[in-house]
């Protein structure tokens, strides 16, 4: 059975988006450079809710992202792509297919199907959505040290308590810290 992991920027009070979608909050530097050119290296199947699909889209197969960051651009770039949308009806980034309909049916068939483990990026009402319907396997969080006063909840209309258990820690220069959890 594949493995679904989720994977997150968030804010001390757990935001993984300031108002307005806004992501200059988080702290990349050199260190987190490295350690997402070898996550992204990895191969798994990435998949997106239709915002994040689209923040996404405009920008790694950009020159600018192939130059400024050039493993995670490929690796991005090459990566098989499933985004989540109702509305969406084209896929103009390599590699992508839209599934529209039952997410949580989608992704458990997707789970009991071979292939490569998947891992959601950002897409806040997609991880809600999955956590309450039990299919995520780990939950990856890296946490900046920074409160917002408003922003995007990572959790928002989280249907059923979560008891996860810590099952990894790294501290980045930047003070980012990246946690990994899995179900109890």
């Amino acid at each position: 059975m594949r493995k679904l992991v989720i994977f997150n920027f968030t804010t001390l009070n757990g935001y993984f988006a300031g108002p307005g979608g806004d992501l200059t909050w988080h702290r990349h530097g050199e260190e987190e450079s490295k350690f997402a050119s070898e996550s992204v290296g990895q191969g798994g199947v990435l998949l997106f809710g239709r915002i994040t699909y689209e923040h996404m889209a405009s920008y790694w197969p950009t020159p600018q992202a192939i130059q400024q960051a050039p493993a995670v651009a490929e690796g991005m770039n090459k990566a098989e792509k499933i985004v989540f949308s109702r509305t969406l009806k084209k896929a103009g980034w390599q590699n992508t297919r839209i599934i529209n309909g039952d997410l949580a049916g989608a992704v458990k068939q997707l789970k009991e199907t071979p292939g490569k483990d998947m891992c959601v990026l950002g897409s806040g009402s997609i991880i809600t959505q999955l956590a309450d319907a039990g299919l995520i396997d780990e939950y990856q969080f890296m946490v900046d040290p920074v409160a917002l006063g408003d922003g995007a909840p990572t959790f928002k209309g989280l249907q059923r308590k979560l008891d996860l258990k810590l099952v990894s820690a790294r501290t980045f220069r930047s003070g980012v810290v990246l946690l990994s959890y899995q179900p109890l």
